[in-house]
């Protein structure tokens, strides 16, 4: 567990600003709620649906701390710098005199405990809490005290077997459907469902979150503790969010879980990714869908297919190796190998030759030795990856990892991290330096300035590198007219690491009800 100290780095008072109002303006007068998100974009989507929630009881909601009633803080658990990272957003949020709630992952994983060490936060929220959370708000408003939770392992609230999860009532973030006005089934078409959502972002692209928990017991994880086992979405909700983000602007889909390769599972289908890709790829306004967070070892020849040769689908592998080394990946109780990794790339990249291919590794996981790190200098330098995220390894309470012997001393951990990004920083940099003279398309994400920013379709948003587009010559695109949500065509003219300079060429879908 962390302790409620305020680290040196990153100080969080920069995510109680700038405000974004987005209840309407007869709720001006009323109580005030900002929901401030930490982690990954599956929190993103859960904020989301809480706003949703507070939005329909009256609340106004913000992202901006300041003038607030409440600031709800959706926390991540992941690892011990995002506990760190929580924890300092928590506190800063109590500076601004508003009270303070703890929400989310780190919340859910430590309840209690993390109350008993924050008096800062009126409340420590688990998910139980979420169908009420406005209940709650107006519990901490009016001063009553809150009991926190006590952590529980979240997969055995579910049962055993998967196709069994649905109808159970364990709350799941992300997963709550709105009240209808009128009754609804499976047969209802997608534009007349409720979705309860409400957006924190007006930008042009937008999580839609697939499934939740995960089943996979690998090590050094503790997230299916505190999230639960996996449960999928089905496709009529997905699609009816879909449709439902396509109306408020949004242009492209990042298709988020713990596991995505896992969709469908528990449906009873095992290529229902496979089969849902291509209908969301064709939701009127949407213009490009993209797969995040797959596993490698369920990572089938059909899905590499879909991914790579659906149209308007982004032809980009999120793949989760976290190390190549054999040994060490058993350690892990993961599968894979350097070979094994290196002939799924070359899969993907014979059917789509400009794929994007990124991951994540850890480095110094308990009984890795030099020629494991060999092993995995050999994978990157093979893999031509356009990203690479690196992790050190540290103990995570509840993990078997933290039990495992072995352990790699921090000395040199910090060596093979130290060594290993650089490495990884000077591969990436490469791979974007063969893009040069090639042709992608943009996809517009901001203008301001002048500076007009997009991102490839081998590039997510903020995991991944970035793409600038700069004054074309005779008959090119016009820079003033470009507007956030624009699809351009664009060839690659210069790179600054793994970002990419490129001239547009043409328009190929522009967003609508942009002044031009």
């Amino acid at each position: 567990m962390v302790s409620a100290t305020s680290p040196s780095d990153n100080s969080s008072s920069a995510r109680l600003a700038p405000r974004r109002d987005l209840a309407p303006s007869s709720a001006a007068a009323g109580r005030r709620v900002a929901l401030l998100t930490l982690g990954c974009a599956r929190n993103e989507v859960d904020s989301e649906e809480l706003a949703a929630r507070l939005h329909a009881d009256g609340w106004q909601v913000t992202t901006d701390g300041e003038g607030a009633d409440v600031v709800v803080v959706n926390t991540c658990g992941f690892v011990e710098k995002a506990k760190q990272d929580s924890i300092q957003t928590l506190m800063a949020a109590a500076d601004t005199g508003a009270k303070v709630v703890a929400a989310g992952c780190m919340a859910e994983r430590y309840g209690r405990e993390l109350a008993d060490s924050l008096p800062e936060a009126q409340a420590v929220l688990s998910f139980d809490d979420y169908p009420d959370i406005a209940a709650r708000l107006d519990a901490v408003v009016a001063g009553e005290a809150f009991d926190a939770h006590t952590p529980r392992d979240r997969r055995e609230l579910l049962p055993l077997t998967p196709v069994a999860r649905r109808d159970s009532a364990v709350s799941l973030p992300g997963h709550g459907t709105a009240r209808a006005a009128v009754q609804t089934d499976e047969h209802t078409p997608a534009h007349l469902r409720q979705v309860l959502r409400h957006r924190l972002d007006t930008g042009p692209v937008a999580s839609l979150k697939l499934a939740s928990g995960c089943d996979r017991r690998c090590a050094f994880c503790a997230i299916p503790a505190f999230r639960g086992a996996f449960v999928s979405r089905t496709p009529d909700e997905l699609l009816a969010e879909a449709e439902w983000l396509a109306r408020s602007g949004v242009r492209e889909l990042v298709l988020v879980s713990e596991n995505s390769t896992s969709y469908g599972k528990d449906l009873g289908d095992p290529r229902a990714l496979e089969k849902l890709l291509p209908q969301l790829a064709a939701v009127s306004g949407i213009v490009r869908v993209r797969v995040s967070y797959l596993q490698p070892a369920e990572t089938r020849p059909g899905l590499v297919e879909a991914i790579a040769g659906t149209p308007g689908v982004a032809p980009y592998f999120d793949l989760s190796f976290q190390h190549s080394s054999e040994p060490v990946l058993r350690r892990m109780r993961r599968f894979g190998s350097t070979d094994r990794f290196l002939e799924l790339l070359a899969s993907a990249r014979a059917l789509a030759p400009q794929a994007g291919a990124r991951s994540n590794f850890i480095v110094g996981f308990p009984g890795e030795t030099r020629a494991d790190v060999a092993e995995l200098v050999r994978f990157f330098t093979e893999a031509r990856l356009d990203a690479i995220g690196m992790f050190d390894y540290s103990d995570e309470d509840g993990t078997e990892a933290a039990g495992l012997p072995g352990k790699v001393s921090a000395a040199t951990i910090k060596r093979r991290y130290d060594k290993l990004s650089a490495l990884a920083d000077e591969l990436c940099s490469q791979r974007a330096e063969e893009r040069l003279g090639s042709t992608v398309e943009v996809l517009v994400d901001s203008v301001d300035d002048g500076v007009i920013e997009g991102r490839a379709a081998h590039q997510a948003p903020e995991v991944d590198g970035s793409t600038t587009l700069v004054a074309p010559g005779e008959g090119g695109v016009d820079l003033a007219a470009l507007r956030p949500g624009d699809l351009v065509r664009a060839t690659v003219t210069a790179t600054e690491g793994v970002d990419l300079v490129a001239v547009p060429d043409e328009m190929i879908s522009a967003a609508p009800g942009a002044a031009r």
